[in-house]
């Protein structure tokens, strides 16, 4: 019975590990090339493009494609963030979209969870039903109202264009409420026994047991809107204040090092952000009953 158990533990982490190499490995392949020169690249890349020599019959042709550069060089980087001034701007402008919406939504939704969870009023779970709806509506289904109110009040070719609807969208409240429903009502009830008020009890009791779900909804937050490409494309007509997602949909054919590099400063934040809040992440995932 122990071998059968030790077998299939090994079994099960021998597969474990190939599905994460296998996930891992476009990583490994953005990083190595990074390192190249861009001779390199277009040497080893620029023979995909001739593929079709070798199906016509030039058997001379292969297409020998290398992990590990010949010679690491930080040629690339240099390029990125020093002799094109582009990255940078268009990183800031990433963070000064990015930050304020994980903030607003971060409060709203805390304050909209405390309330559909904790609090009751006349058409509360119809009032959530509603709220969760415009969730499971597409962006494009969105697109065409949110522009709308934006021109209605001026906002177009602004930040706020963008911010603003991220700060409202319903998938914070939907996910705290989640969490919340799990903090027992005796706290709140204990709250109130001892005379404190609402805000008292959102402050001093919420928040604090929200902590997990408040960290995995900044990490989940900051993944989708560190990437966002089509509301800064229709609301931001001037590139100067697109974000950084934008940049890389713009890299040039002859530019394949410069994306390497850029991926990788790219995909940084992010990574370091999910290190930094892995434990809070896979507790408010577990909590809150969401499930991948």
């Amino acid at each position: 019975m122990r071998s059968s158990r030790a077998w299939q533990k090994g079994t099960l982490t021998v597969v474990m590990a190939v599905i994460a190499a296998v996930l891992l490995m476009p990583i490994v392949i953005t990083f190595t090339n990074s390192l190249m020169t861009e001779q390199e690249i277009r040497v080893n890349y620029g023979l995909i493009g001739k593929m079709n020599d070798v199906a016509a019959g030039n058997a001379n042709r292969f297409v020998n494609l290398k992990l590990l550069p010949d010679l690491a060089s930080l040629e690339q980087y240099a390029s990125v963030l020093v002799l094109d001034s582009s990255f940078l701007r268009m990183f800031w402008n990433s963070v000064f979209l990015v930050v304020p919406i994980i903030a607003g939504q971060t409060i709203v939704g805390a304050l909209a969870a405390y309330a559909f969870a904790k609090l009751r009023f006349r058409g509360r779970d119809a009032l959530f039903l509603v709220y969760v709806l415009t969730m499971l509506m597409p962006f494009q289904v969105t697109l065409v109202p949110n522009y709308m109110m934006a021109d209605k009040l001026g906002l177009l070719n602004s930040p706020s264009a963008v911010i603003w609807p991220g700060v409202f969208a319903a998938f914070g409240v939907f996910m705290l409420r989640q969490f919340a429903l799990h903090i027992p009502f005796s706290y709140i009830e204990a709250a109130k026994m001892d005379g404190a008020g609402h805000v008292r009890i959102f402050s001093e009791i919420i928040v604090p047991m929200l902590k997990p779900g408040l960290g995995a909804l900044v990490v989940l937050l900051f993944a989708d809107y560190w990437n966002m490409v089509e509301q800064p494309l229709i609301f931001l007509d001037d590139s100067f204040k697109q974000p950084l997602s934008v940049y890389l949909s713009k890299v040039r054919e002859g530019e394949r090092g410069i994306a390497f590099a850029a991926s990788m400063l790219y995909m940084t934040p992010m990574v370091l952000l999910f290190l930094y809040a892995e434990t809070y992440f896979i507790e408010g995932i577990q909590l809150s009953g969401i499930k991948g």
